[in-house]
């Protein structure tokens, strides 16, 4: 894994605390999304296909902070829409670091020359960037020429800065593995960013294109010829080696999407950021009056070909922090 050692440490302290409380639920990272607007019009995503009204809203900081406080989770995903739109961003950012929170602030790059005075570098933050491929693949994910660039030069410019930089990039069913390749040979020796997430594409039900998920076999099969040769151990990816056994189809894992939970200007989404099926009011309600057993590969239709962090990540979190062989897998990085 990717994750700096101190982070590691606090991650498993964390769980082993968990484990001596006998807590069978609790979050390891909370997706919080303090708003829906965003800058581009990406065809995965359908964040800006709610109601205007809605597209105006901005959490207030207090509510953002009092929602990770009353879930306890160590880490905080800062999503949206683009959060650096939110005028208060980096309040919040400040406010979840005071309270020792390892924080990730997600974003599409545009914006982020403009509003790079706002944060201060801190060994609990980094940048999480969002990038879908090389230029020409990247820029049509987003539907708009010349982000790629942006984006990476938006990304020198925090590493020089001295922030820390990650980024995520999700794959379609129009990726072959020389992509997965090309991309993350380009993320990892070339622009030399600190981690790296990857994601197979999820049928996300209000996303403009609706054509080009991937299924399970196909994302196995995509993550096997691409891992191949042993790609995967020289890449900073910030994942274990049990969840990209998963990718590849080595292993499966169940789905503990409550141990990843979405917070957002509509509340605690159930079960998922990827599904809607209503919200609840507080972490407490979303974790005791959820049918968590309903959901994931095998139990309900329209999780047949999610592979997806959110649900199977933790999954291999908890299956690694369990077994001395995979944690010290982990370690090695095999």
């Amino acid at each position: 894994m990717a994750m700096p050692l101190r982070q590691t440490v606090r991650l498993g302290s964390y769980l082993l605390a968990q484990k001596l409380l006998r807590r069978d639920k609790f979050p390891l990272l909370v997706e919080l999304e303090p708003l829906f607007a965003c800058n581009l019009t990406c065809a995965g995503c359908g964040k800006i296909a709610q109601p205007a009204s809605l597209l105006k809203q901005r959490m207030p900081v207090e509510q953002a902070v009092a929602a990770i406080e009353e879930s306890g989770a160590p880490m905080v995903s800062i999503a949206g829409g683009e959060p650096l739109m939110h005028p208060q961003i980096d309040e919040i950012v400040r406010r979840l670091l005071d309270r020792n929170k390892i924080v990730f602030l997600c974003t599409n790059a545009v914006l982020l020359p403009k509003h790079l005075h706002r944060f201060t570098p801190h060994r609990n933050f980094a940048w999480m960037v969002h990038v879908d491929g090389l230029r020409e693949r990247h820029d049509a994910s987003v539907c708009k020429d010349g982000v790629f660039d942006l984006a990476v030069a938006a990304v020198r410019m925090a590493q020089e800065a001295g922030f820390r930089v990650n980024t995520n990039t999700t794959f379609f069913s129009t990726d072959q593995p020389r992509d997965v390749i090309d991309v993350l040979d380009f993320l990892n020796d070339d622009l030399k960013v600190d981690s790296m997430q990857i994601s197979p594409a999820y049928a996300y039900s209000k996303a403009p294109d609706q054509e080009h998920w991937l299924g399970v076999e196909q994302t196995r099969a995509l993550f096997a010829e691409a891992f191949a040769g042993g790609r995967r151990r020289r890449w900073r990816l910030n994942h274990s080696p049990v969840f990209l056994d998963f990718l590849e189809g080595r292993r499966d894992l169940a789905c503990t999407a409550w141990a990843i939970p979405s917070y957002s200007l509509l509340g605690w989404q159930r079960p998922c950021y990827l599904l809607d099926d209503g919200y609840a009011s507080t972490y407490r309600e979303l974790i005791e009056e959820t049918d968590w057993s309903s959901y994931g590969r095998g139990h309900d239709p329209r999780c047949a070909n999610c592979m997806a962090h959110c649900g199977y990540e933790p999954s291999a979190v908890f299956v690694t922090t369990a077994s001395l062989r995979e944690s010290l897998r982990a370690v090695s990085g095999r």
